[in-house]
């Protein structure tokens, strides 16, 4: 179960560490990159200046969204009529923001869309996004000099999961259904509207029902989440076709219209995705027995996303706080996670669920230091750098240390 290919959306893509002089600052004012002539490979050898409509992205962890801006980049050989002889350069805008705020060691990533465009996206060195960039295109910059380019992506050989459409919808690219296979049955279940998450994610689990929770908590996660994604999708774009359609009067866009749509099916989205995750969580709980409260009240009006065994025996003072366990639940960290160290303070030793992968071995180093162990599904566990992957959990890690807790802290449990 699949969300298409990276091949789907790029013919290739190049990546490199920013040097000091290609950096905008007192030491360049260049406004280039060095070494591009392996991008020959992307963009051929052209007899004159190639100007390529770019979408500039500057991404960090700490954002939501990437600053976004439209320019050019020109690509060109500055000694093309010099015989046996070729210097490659590649421009960009002296205006460009995410390259005024570049540091040396950023990595950047220079993407060629199928419609002949291109992404150009700089990242901080060190950062979880520029890890996850790193993985989602297979560049493997850091253990290169200069580019590390794919010149030529191939149908097949990078499949996209969740989590790599997560990372396309945050860059601005669509990512849809292959075919509208389950739509007749959506429709007939729930009607041409947005049914509730809970309803919507029992319905994918239902399209799953080979899928067993005991067999392997990890994957069943996964698929169900994956499977509600597109069905979801599915959905989406059929109730926004006719909206869409309205906006078209006469020749003429409804541009404001236009506009306040598009950020309302983004948000939406967005907001789906965590409801939906909290939900299927909630149905694996159940289906092993693991005893939870969901969302509880804490100190402060906090409300931590689960409290294992249950919010009861959270506020008994007799029952031993280190029998108690917290899950909070984010499908992307970033800088959110921290909202997790003031929830249950009873809980010393919390637990995050997400599905980023990779985050950086600089944040993931704090988040030990804030005493919070990081829960990701195994099928995520292999972008982590090795030292990272001894020290995650699983899924069915958590599952059995919340059963074990439980047991030790209930003396009727601990019987059975």
């Amino acid at each position: 179960m699949d969300f298409g290919d990276l091949a789907d959306h790029f013919d290739g893509v190049a990546a490199k560490i920013l040097s000091t002089v290609e950096t905008v600052g007192r030491r360049s004012n260049q406004h280039e990159l060095d070494g591009v002539k392996a991008l020959q490979g992307l963009f051929g050898r052209p007899a004159e200046k190639l100007i390529i409509p770019t979408r500039f992205l500057a991404v960090t962890d700490d954002t939501a969204e990437p600053v976004a801006e439209d320019g050019t980049l020109t690509f060109y050989d500055a000694r093309l009529n010099t015989p046996n002889r070729s210097e490659y350069r590649l421009y960009y805008p002296a205006s460009v923001d995410a390259m005024k705020t570049a540091q040396p060691g950023d990595l950047v990533f220079l993407a060629k869309q199928k419609t002949g465009d291109a992404l150009f996206i700089v990242a901080p060195a060190g950062s979880s996004i520029a890890a996850q960039l790193d993985w989602l295109f297979g560049t493997d910059v850091l253990e290169h000099h200069g580019f590390s380019v794919r010149s030529r992506l191939e149908s097949g050989h990078d499949s996209l999961g969740l989590t790599a459409m997560y990372l396309l919808d945050m860059l601005g690219i669509a990512v849809e259904p292959a075919n509208d296979d389950w739509l007749e049955k959506i429709l007939a279940k729930f009607g041409p509207r947005f049914p509730t998450s809970a309803e919507f994610g029992a319905f994918a689990r239902s399209t799953l029902p080979d899928l067993h929770p005991a067999d392997d908590p990890d994957t069943v996660l996964m698929a169900w989440m994956e499977q509600e994604e597109i069905l979801f999708r599915t959905l989406e774009r059929h109730l926004a076709a006719d909206t869409l359609d309205a906006l078209y009067r006469d020749g003429h866009v409804d541009v404001d219209r236009f506009i306040e749509v598009s950020l309302s099916l983004h948000n939406r989205r967005k907001s789906r995705a965590g409801k939906g995750l909290e939900n299927q969580l909630i149905a694996l709980f159940a289906a092993l027995d693991v005893r939870h409260t969901f969302n509880p009240v804490t100190e402060n009006r906090a409300r931590p996303d689960f409290i294992f065994p249950s919010i009861d025996e959270y506020r008994d003072p007799k029952f031993p706080h280190t029998d108690l366990t917290m899950l909070g639940v984010k499908t992307t960290c970033k800088d959110r996670w921290r909202q997790v160290i003031s929830e249950a303070r009873r809980i010393e030793d919390k637990h995050l669920l997400t599905l980023e992968s990779p985050i950086s071995p600089a944040q993931t180093d704090e988040m030990r230091d804030h005493r919070i162990q990081l829960v990701i599904p195994r099928t995520l566990h292999e972008p982590y750098k090795p030292e990272q992957r001894h020290w995650l959990m699983g899924v069915d890690d958590f599952i059995e240390l919340a059963r074990d807790r439980d047991r030790q802290g209930s003396p009727q449990l601990a019987l059975l």
